[in-house]
C-alpha cells in the first residue's frame, strides 16, 4: 500500500522509490480481418498502409513494389522500418497512395509501414521512435508570394 504524502519533505524522503522497471507497452490494434492500419504523410502525399502476416509481399495501388518504386532508392527506403525491426519477411504491405511525387509517396509509405508496425506490435515502438520513423516530417513546399518569380527568387532587376 503506498504511503501517504502531506508535504515536500515527505516526497523527499521517499527518494529511492520508482517505477516498475518494465512499463507497459501500448495495445496491439488489428481489425477483423487481423490486419494493422495506419495513414503515412509526406509533403503532400498521403499513405494507407495495412499490414498483416505474410511472406514480405509489397504492393502499393495494385501494383509490386518495383513496378511501382522503380528507383532502388525508394523501394530500400519504404522497407527500413521493416529491416529495423528484422521483420522482412514476415508481413505482407498492401498500401495505396495519393498526392504529391514519387519521393514523397515513398517517405508517406515508409511512415505508414513503421506506424502499423507499431499497431501490429507495440513492442517496437523503442525500435522506431530513435530512428525517427514514427515522426510526420513536416517539410513541405513553401508556397508562391505575390510580386516575386517564386516563394523567394524575386525578378531580375535592370538599372535601365
Amino acid at each position: 500500500m503506498p504511503e501517504a504524502v502531506d508535504s515536500l519533505e515527505d516526497i523527499k524522503s521517499l527518494g529511492g522509490q520508482t517505477a516498475p522497471a518494465s512499463a507497459p507497452t501500448g495495445v496491439q490494434k488489428l481489425d477483423k480481418q487481423g490486419r494493422a492500419y495506419a495513414t503515412g504523410r509526406r509533403k503532400t502525399a498521403t499513405a494507407r498502409v495495412w499490414l498483416k502476416r505474410g511472406t514480405g509481399k509489397i504492393t502499393i495501388n495494385g501494383k509490386d513494389q518495383t513496378v511501382y518504386f522503380a528507383r532502388p532508392v525508394l523501394r530500400m527506403m519504404i522497407r527500413q522500418p521493416l529491416e529495423l525491426a528484422k521483420r522482412e519477411t514476415e508481413y505482407d504491405v498492401v498500401a495505396t497512395v495519393a498526392g504529391s511525387g514519387l519521393s514523397g509517396q515513398a517517405g508517406a509509405v515508409r511512415h505508414g509501414i513503421a506506424q502499423a508496425l507499431v499497431n501490429f506490435e507495440p513492442e517496437q515502438r523503442p525500435v522506431m521512435k530513435p530512428a525517427k520513423f514514427l515522426t510526420r516530417d513536416p517539410r513541405a513546399v513553401e508556397r508562391k508570394k505575390y510580386g516575386r518569380a517564386k516563394a523567394r527568387r524575386s525578378f531580375q532587376f535592370s538599372k535601365r
